[in-house]
């Protein structure tokens, strides 16, 4: 199924559930109201002609049920414009997928045995590359020499041992020597290929294979794919 139909199905749904929240929010405020119509029609009925029901205060009880009607219709309205609002993002970042995307993020992925990290140093030196599991377990511990400014590092998808792991996202840290002996990390990004866009609660997702960010993350995309 094509993006553009799973966007369109989105947008019907979307506009489906709102018109079902308001639909039932107004059944339920209807019945409110017809109940409150019953109590002051009894009320009228059966006042005391010597002191009679004070107006004022049905008449502001009335105003209530029209603000409250109409802020639901505004809700359900806004509901439907955000919901619409996200499939019509969906369509528009499909342009991304099949691209090289460079992201922030604490993991690489492994795409087709293949990763690829990209970091600054502050300038020549050697620089330690550690891949980990979720779990904390090394995998790999690679030490690079490394230039001043920006620099890339690929990953062949071997463990330390030079076994072949699966696709997949890892965790990541790179980490330059500092003057005094120490280490400190390094900033970087990782590269790999975006594979699709998901929407995950009320924010879109760009999938790089195993690994899924926000937008928010995305730093650039090579458009000569």
């Amino acid at each position: 199924m094509s993006l553009a139909s799973v966007a369109a199905q989105q947008a019907s749904a979307a506009s489906t559930s709102a018109a079902s929240t308001s639909n039932n929010a107004l059944a339920t405020l209807s019945g409110n109201f017809q109940n409150f119509l019953g109590l002051l029609m009894t009320q009228l009925k059966n006042q005391d002609p010597t002191s009679p029901l004070d107006t004022n205060q049905f008449t502001s009880q009335l105003v209530q049920f029209t603000g409250v009607s109409q802020q639901i219709n505004t809700n359900a309205s806004l509901t439907q414009l955000i919901q619409l609002t996200q499939s019509g993002q969906v369509m528009q970042s499909s342009s991304l997928v099949g691209k090289q995307v460079e992201v922030a993020s604490d993991h690489l992925t492994l795409q087709n045995g293949a990763g690829d990290v990209r970091y600054i140093s502050p300038g020549t030196q050697p620089v330690e590359i550690a891949v980990s599991n979720d779990a904390g377990a090394r995998i790999s511990d690679v030490t690079v020499a490394a230039t001043k400014g920006v620099n890339d590092w690929k990953w062949d998808g071997t463990d330390s041992h030079g076994r072949r792991v699966a696709d997949g996202a890892y965790k990541v840290a790179v980490l330059g020597a500092q003057p005094d002996g120490s280490t400190a990390a390094l900033p970087f990004t990782v590269v790999g290929t975006a594979t699709s866009v998901q929407k995950s609660g009320n924010t879109l997702q760009l999938q790089l294979g195993a690994l899924g960010v926000d937008f928010s993350k995305v730093q650039s995309v090579d458009g000569t794919n």
